[in-house]
């Protein structure tokens, strides 16, 4: 509760109309790795949130905008002897879907992080149901962990925004029906199969 209230608190120093639209290589580079080796980082504008103990719309920030919203997690173990996140919430969990990508530094400095994407769920795995909050997660890559290396990450946090076609076509007039062409039926006439917006598809990890 403390650190929700201390997350509230750095978002309304923000001023008006202010966005954060950083790189994946900035994220990485110029929050990330400040937080993690405690240097100064460019400003104070992230704060640091058990992402995994709320739930995405429960989170500091204006969730009704859709706008992206940036935190310091750490991450939770699932098991003693793994290296399993534990990403249950109160009403849900949040799934790894896709691969990880990598993150390249400028300059040629070589690979700098990962990034993974997730989908929260409402329920309990294996059976929850999909939502269209989005989860990118971002970790430091190393090879050889150090303490405290492995411990935070940077997650930014949205709701999809999807268009519908049926939304759409109830916005339409209802007189614009009777003003369509009627349609002349012939003996020859051909079934066209029907076109609709496919969700894309994903690989669940």
């Amino acid at each position: 509760m403390e650190k929700l209230q201390n997350a509230n608190a750095v978002l309304r120093r923000l001023p008006p109309g202010f966005r954060l639209h950083p790189t994946d290589e900035e994220l990485v580079v110029q929050y990330l790795k400040r937080r993690v080796h405690s240097s100064p980082l460019p400003a104070s504008i992230i704060p640091e949130v058990d992402v995994c103990k709320s739930d995405p719309w429960d989170l500091p920030g204006d969730s009704d905008q859709q706008e992206e919203r940036f935190f310091f997690s750490t991450r939770e173990i699932k098991y003693p002897n793994g290296n399993r996140s534990n990403r249950a919430t109160q009403s849900g969990y949040w799934k790894a879907t896709g691969l990880s990508r990598q993150i390249m530094g400028a300059n040629q400095v070589g690979l700098v992080g990962i990034k993974k994407t997730l989908v929260f769920y409402k329920g309990k795995p294996p059976t929850g149901s999909r939502t269209d909050w989005i989860m990118h997660e971002y970790r430091l890559a190393t090879t050889q962990p150090t303490q405290g290396l492995e411990k935070w990450v940077l997650c930014k946090i949205f709701l999809k925004k999807r268009g519908n076609y049926k939304d759409e076509k109830k916005n339409v007039p209802v007189f614009y029906d009777f003003l369509a062409t009627p349609k002349v039926k012939t003996s020859s006439s051909s079934s066209s199969g029907s076109s609709g917006i496919t969700e894309e598809s994903s690989t669940n990890c």
